[in-house]
């Protein structure tokens, strides 16, 4: 299985694949797609951790959980 570093990260801060792709400006298809062919490139995986640290981010900032 590959990108399980990314998908844990998702699933902890609480969020649906699809959020984090509208977040990239992509369709949930091809981010699953991108998560499920092959192992994404480190400069990639920052860039999707950076999304999910900023939905965080604004959760708190919303009073969110």
């Amino acid at each position: 299985m590959y990108n399980l570093d990314v998908k844990t990260a998702i699933r902890q801060a609480g969020f649906f694949g699809y959020e984090v792709a509208a977040a990239l400006g992509i369709s949930e298809t091809c981010f699953s797609r991108q998560l499920s062919r092959a192992e994404l490139s480190s400069e990639k995986k920052e860039k999707i951790m950076g999304i999910i640290l900023k939905m965080v981010e604004k959760r708190a900032e919303k009073g969110g959980v």
